[in-house]
């Protein structure tokens, strides 16, 4: 990709002019009738939403989420978030950049190194059952698993996210496992696995993402939980069985509470310690975002990830 300025690089009422993917591209219509598009364009360095006024239909029509398109405008703020008021906004032609991948933020990890440390991860589990389970779901799922974000825009929602994510937890696992000696650590490491692995259903992919209708509907955890139950029918396994029901349940509890979308809270230490390192997790990850781009000795951004709370970035010594 040639070398151009990236989105966060631009100041405040400084004008754009730059190719960026096309995350989301909605039409709508003012209180006054007049039509305009709602868009959000992404680049490695962050996603910034905008609007684009006096727009006409076959503006709309040749405008496809998911694709390159050049953009021209001048950066904003609104309510302390940056905001783009759009100009133009077109497709890509010959000879422009056209390829998505050249500005979807990526995770630090490349999928091979990934799925190297999950194999050697998965000898961990000593329990037949639910190691049979975790490694035909892994295996259903292989390519879509170290290459879909695990959210839509908070944290780890960056191409690779979801295996990353799920590595994380794992290596939290594992280090709760080794301090503490009466926790399974087999099933600890083995919902660790599995705990977001429905989001391969839940979400479209790592290209614009959005959530499909099975994501809207029914939602990652129980989407997870369906999987199992058909891996189990498929290895015939008792579905019954303690085993099976155990890692279902630290799988269904994850969130913690039922307002999160968990269809139980966690009844046993498993199911509760994966609770707390998925939030740990992915609230390390919200911190991470949000001082990203906040000098230090300033606050950031507020942050809907973490309760909107603007966070400080302490002065480096």
């Amino acid at each position: 990709m040639t070398e151009q300025k990236q989105l966060r690089d631009y100041a405040i009422d400084e004008n754009i002019n730059t190719f960026a993917l096309l995350k989301s591209v909605e039409a709508r219509v003012t209180n006054s009738g007049k039509p305009y598009l709602a868009i959000t364009v992404a680049d490695r360095s962050m996603e910034i939403s905008g609007m684009k006024w006096d727009s006409t239909e076959e503006e709309f029509k040749n405008l496809h989420a998911g694709e390159v398109v050049a953009v021209s405008g001048v950066r904003q703020e609104y309510r302390d978030k940056p905001q783009l008021k759009i100009f133009e906004v077109r497709p890509t032609t010959l000879g422009e950049p056209n390829n998505p991948a050249d500005y979807m933020a990526a995770g630090p990890m490349k999928a091979k190194e990934m799925e190297e440390e999950v194999n050697s991860l998965l000898f961990q589990i000593v329990n037949p059952t639910w190691q049979r389970i975790v490694r035909y779901l892994l295996n259903e799922y292989h390519e879509k698993f170290f290459t879909y974000p695990a959210a839509k825009s908070n944290h780890h929602a960056f191409a690779g996210g979801l295996g990353f994510h799920t590595l994380s937890i794992a290596r939290l696992a594992m280090s709760v496992s080794k301090q503490y000696d009466n926790v399974d650590a087999s099933l600890l490491l083995a919902g660790a696995l599995l705990h977001d692995l429905g989001k391969v259903l839940e979400l479209s992919g790592p290209i614009a993402t959005v959530y499909t209708v099975p994501g809207n509907l029914i939602g990652h955890i129980v989407l997870i939980d369906e999987q199992i139950v058909l891996a189990a029918k498929e290895l015939n396994l008792d579905l019954f069985s303690e085993d099976m029901i155990v890692l279902r349940h630290v799988v269904l509890a994850h969130h913690g509470q039922l307002e999160f979308g968990s269809p139980v809270r966690p009844l046993i230490k498993e199911a509760n310690i994966l609770h707390q390192l998925d939030e740990l997790d992915a609230n390390i990850q919200s911190f991470d975002n949000a001082l990203k781009d906040t000098e230090p000795g300033e606050f950031s951004a507020r942050a809907w990830a973490l309760d909107n709370r603007a966070v400080y970035k302490p002065t480096e010594k």
